[in-house]
């Protein structure tokens, strides 16, 4: 319990950080992903979280092994011709709602995403060469197997969120029915990439590291300027 309190602040301050927005009327979902820092494909390595407050406004929490990548098969065949969708970074407010994912209840996409276009059909994933796009995909939230918790994403997912566990997966889906019947059928989904906020984090510490540098610098020429003798004597 102490370790799950623990993420559920660290993904709070990410969003914090990120300055996207926090819910927090009781039962309503912050749905945040995590991408992995890792350009391996074809496995479930990235992280659901789903926080919420409770009556008593105590912050509560879960979290669940997902991919916000497509899978190997449709890296190699592309449903577009553009190449197979990875979906960016960042915070879609009201985008989702509880509808069908072929035949089943399901987070689908009600409003436009943008994501990264994967076109070299190779078995590696790609962010920075690809193009990006915004538009309605088809970019849902939903699981894997009906029954199995499948080692591999393989067809699974064509860019969509996808739960490895269906039992995970049916658990979120009670939790986002409690949400709609309490303030209707609107959902936003945030993803975090680790390795862009690392990345952010990096540059933000370098930034500060050469403004200290910069001020230490001033601050030894004025004091150098002062403490200069007016007259040179010989």
């Amino acid at each position: 319990m102490a370790k799950i309190k623990r993420n559920i602040r660290a993904v709070l301050n990410a969003l914090k950080k990120k300055r996207y927005t926090i819910y927090d009327r009781p039962y309503e979902l912050n749905i945040v992903g995590i991408r992995e820092d890792s350009t391996v494909p074809n496995k479930f390595d990235d992280t659901m979280y789903v926080i919420w407050k409770d009556d008593k406004g105590e912050w509560q929490g879960k979290n669940y092994p997902i991919t916000t990548d497509a899978g190997t098969f449709y890296l190699k065949n592309p449903l577009s011709v553009l190449g197979s969708a990875l979906l960016k970074e960042g915070q879609y407010k009201n985008t989702y709602g509880i509808g069908t994912h072929y035949t089943y209840e399901a987070l689908t996409q009600r409003k436009p995403v943008t994501v990264y276009r994967d076109y070299n059909r190779d078995a590696v994933l790609d962010f920075n060469n690809g193009r990006e796009e915004t538009g309605l995909f088809g970019i849902n939230i939903h699981r894997a197997s009906k029954t199995a918790i499948p080692i591999s994403v393989d067809e699974y997912s064509a860019g969509c969120q996808v739960f490895q566990n269906p039992d995970d997966f049916a658990e979120f889906m009670q939790l986002a029915r409690k949400q709609r019947d309490l303030y209707g059928n609107s959902f936003t989904y945030s993803l975090i990439d680790e390795r862009a906020f690392n990345r952010m984090l990096k540059r933000r510490g370098t930034y500060i590291i050469l403004s200290v540098l910069a001020l230490a610098s001033i601050w030894s020429a004025y004091r150098w300027y002062n403490n200069k003798p007016i007259l040179k004597l010989k």
